[in-house]
């Protein structure tokens, strides 16, 4: 019997196919779940409108919801990174593009880059934010990009840094989903995993989060930003670009201060 937040979630999307496609999961996967897994909430909630808490009150509602043991820093930072993890792992839908049309800025350089993305949010079609992720991230053959740590610090796919990134996810108790098919040391897979060690959703000791950050995304990730800045086919996704580099200098700097 399915979970009634999936449920709510499948009739939002229009059917079990249709939120399969908005969230790039086969629909075989879709159909065999009974609650939506944890690794996935944050992109069907991106996908649906319907709220994590009711998707999954175990992890964000009621006495369970660990959230609300943590400040609003670590809350801020949580948003930030599943923000980044939804626009990175695939090309946003009009809700998406709409929601993110509504961020707000400040003077800070992060409000800046909100404020940036938010106009070019308001201003890009769905067919050019998914033509945009194609041509960056696929392409024909390979993509612009290619967003994978490994890539990143070797010049080869599936190499060391992959590996070793996989022995601390073990050793953190995060499992890989048997429907995911890129890598774990995909820049949207490791934002998403920032995502859930900050708000509580990966029980983990206290600082897993910093030994990830420190370890597996500051060798490489914002050189990823920095290209995905000045790539020829970003437009909207520049946008991204300079909110992920200036986040991650802001979390880098974070880190660095004395505790």
């Amino acid at each position: 019997m399915r979970d009634p937040g999936l449920d709510e979630a499948i009739r939002a999307a229009g059917g079990v196919s249709a939120l399969a496609r908005k969230i790039g999961v086969a629909q075989p996967s879709v159909s065999n779940w009974q609650r939506v897994p944890a690794e996935r909430v944050v992109a069907v909630e991106a996908a649906t409108g319907v709220a994590r808490t009711l998707l999954r009150p175990d992890l964000y509602g009621g006495s369970a919801d660990v959230s609300v043991s943590i400040d609003d820093v670590d809350k801020a930072r949580a948003k930030e990174y599943a923000l980044l993890s939804v626009l990175l792992a695939r090309a946003p839908n009009a809700d998406l593009l709409t929601r993110v049309a509504t961020l707000r800025g400040d003077a800070t350089p992060l409000g800046v880059a909100h404020a940036a993305l938010a106009e070019a949010a308001s201003r890009v079609t769905p067919a050019q934010a998914e033509r945009e992720f194609f041509n960056l991230f696929i392409g024909l053959g390979r993509g612009e990009l290619l967003p994978y740590g490994s890539y990143y610090q070797t010049g080869f796919l599936h190499e060391r840094p992959l590996a070793r990134l996989r022995e601390d996810l073990v050793a953190l108790g995060i499992e890989r989903s048997a429907d995911q098919v890129e890598p774990e040391d995909h820049v949207a897979i490791l934002c998403e995993i920032m995502a859930g060690l900050i708000d509580g959703r990966f029980a983990a000791a206290a600082g897993s989060d910093r030994a990830v950050f420190e370890k597996h995304l500051a060798p490489w990730i914002g050189r990823f930003f920095a290209d995905l800045e000045r790539a020829e086919e970003a437009e909207f996704y520049r946008r991204i670009g300079t909110l992920g580099r200036v986040f991650v200098d802001v979390e880098r700097e974070a880190f660095a201060l004395p505790s």
